[in-house]
């Protein structure tokens, strides 16, 4: 997958959020200073190329949709994210964020509970069906 520019990411995050819109309803969502109209419309013209974005017609104008699920997205970001700066290690990623953070082993621990916690929580939904 293609990474996105930090204004194309943006954009995509709007659209997540909306799930449809318009050039001016992505535009109303951002935050100040907001970039021109024709910007706003040239980024989602280019997420459409990169395969991001699709859109419907309505005469002149065009209501936008996201074709990759934010999920997706974030999933191969992060990946990729630990391979170019961890060599691909979860451990050392949790290491550098621990260290940075000045976690202390209670502050690990509890991160571990919700992460157990999570884990199982999506074992059950994927047992019992409710897991998409």
């Amino acid at each position: 997958m293609k990474e996105l520019t930090r204004a194309e990411e943006e954009i995509m995050q709007v659209l997540w959020q909306l799930e449809r819109g318009f050039v001016r309803d992505i535009l109303e969502q951002l935050p100040e200073p907001k970039p021109a109209y024709n910007t706003v419309s040239t980024i989602v013209r280019i997420l459409e190329t990169k395969g991001f974005v699709g859109h419907e017609a309505f005469g002149k104008s065009h209501q936008y949709y996201p074709l990759v699920p934010q999920d997706k997205y974030k999933s191969d970001f992060l990946k990729n994210f630990m391979s170019g700066y961890f060599g691909g290690s979860f451990e050392r990623l949790v290491s550098f964020f621990a260290k940075d953070n000045n976690l202390n082993v209670q502050e690990l621990d509890q991160l571990m509970q919700h992460v157990r916690k999570d884990i199982n929580a999506e074992d059950k939904g994927e047992k019992d069906g409710t897991h998409n």
